[in-house]
């Protein structure tokens, strides 16, 4: 990057991060959620591709931005609200960045190109859109499995494993095995990925 692009990034970042720290919950050291979920983003994304272009970095920075302004109980339970949730919240922190991208001086192209990252737009085919997947999916394997599964049923937290993992390419996947889970965790990902075994861990009828 340029000078120019580099300080227009940073300045970027910084208000993405202001926003970010506006969250009214906390994390247990008393830091704003979606702050702290915004940098573990930035982590792993430098951890997987230390190269990757500036509109990556930002779709990463704010891929989340201001989150809990649209909560889940708003939407009906349910795999229809929980789609129709997941897409207005793509529209929003795509929109929401946009707003903060344009007063850093980004042009109308690459304002557009992290919002399509955002969205997650053609994700399987567009390889910044998948990196942002794998960054997505290896930030919960890290972070937030262990507490997500004590909510959750075990064939229900197995099935999450498994849409989990098919969403990332064999990099990902690679890098998702390199993570120290706990016992409970590890055993919960064992299962999800053995072709050969059904949730409850005994062989599937042939």
């Amino acid at each position: 990057m340029t000078g120019s692009t580099a300080e227009r990034v940073r300045r970027c970042m910084d208000l993405f991060d202001a926003a970010n720290s506006e969250d009214p919950r906390s994390e247990a050291d008393g830091q704003p959620k979606e702050l702290t979920y915004a940098r573990r983003m930035s982590e792993w994304l430098d951890r997987l591709e230390p190269n990757a272009p500036e509109e990556v970095r930002l779709a990463v920075r704010a891929q989340h931005i201001r989150r809990w302004e649209i909560p889940r109980r708003r939407y009906p339970k349910g795999r229809v609200g929980y789609l129709r949730w997941r897409k207005k919240l793509g529209q929003f922190h795509a929109e929401t960045a946009g707003r903060i991208m344009r007063t850093c001086g980004f042009d109308d192209g690459t304002v557009s190109r992290v919002q399509g990252i955002i969205r997650k737009e053609r994700f399987r085919i567009d390889p910044w859109a998948q990196l942002l997947e794998d960054v997505a999916c290896l930030v919960f394997l890290d972070y937030y499995f262990e507490a997500f599964a004590d909510d959750q049923e075990e064939d229900g937290m197995v099935n999450i494993l498994r849409k989990t993992w098919r969403k990332m390419s064999r990099r990902g996947q690679d890098a998702a095995k390199t993570i120290e889970y706990s016992p409970c965790c590890a055993a919960l990902l064992q299962t999800a990925l053995a072709p050969d075994q059904g949730t409850s861990g005994r062989p599937r009828k042939r």
